[in-house]
């Protein structure tokens, strides 16, 4: 880790950093490249998934070089605990139809996949072209619905993690990199 992206608070919640911030802007442009490559000529709109994805999805926006309109959903599974509830609920919709458009979901971190399992289900019924999705992190061992992640940005091991967007109870999601929660009190 360089001494630009060492963690500069000194809050005992902020763990080991997993992924600094300079990988993070090494992989996004990776990712940009990628679907810039797999969407030419093509009209792109690019879902974020809020309040975490909105780091990731105005990076990976501007590393991108197809022409992409950008829209949000809000959905909540978590609360202001560390394990998923399971139960997923839309708190802010798309604001216009997807119908016949290539849609790429933008998240922050797929973990145990039930919340993405849900968002597919729903946007697939409103009949897009395409549906693809670009998840920043991905929690492999923690999955229990099968769902298929385009293009990823990370995998990292089963731990609670904050930093780039990423929360616990609406906290730390202004850190450069990617952390290890430690133990919350």
């Amino acid at each position: 880790m360089s001494e630009t992206t060492a963690p500069t608070s000194t809050d005992p919640a902020i763990g080991e950093v997993l992924v600094t911030e300079d990988e993070l802007a090494t992989r996004i442009r990776e990712l940009g490249r990628q679907i810039s490559a797999d969407y030419a000529g093509r009209d792109l709109l690019l879902v974020g998934v809020l309040k975490g994805a909105v780091f990731f999805l105005s990076d990976l926006m501007r590393a991108l070089e197809v022409t992409c309109e950008v829209d949000f959903m809000a959905v909540a599974s978590y609360g202001s605990s560390t394990d998923s509830s399971g139960v997923v609920r839309i708190l802010k919709d798309l604001d216009a139809s997807i119908e016949g458009r290539d849609v790429l979901i933008v998240e922050d971190i797929v973990d145990s996949g039930l919340t993405l399992s849900y968002l597919l289900r729903t946007m697939r019924a409103r009949e897009p072209a395409s549906l693809e999705v670009c998840a920043l992190l991905t929690k492999p061992e923690r999955r229990k619905s099968n769902v298929e992640i385009r293009y990823t940005g990370f995998e990292i091991p089963n731990r609670f993690v904050i930093g780039y967007g990423l929360d616990h109870a609406q906290r730390f999601r202004q850190l450069p990199y990617v952390a290890v929660l430690n133990d919350p009190l």
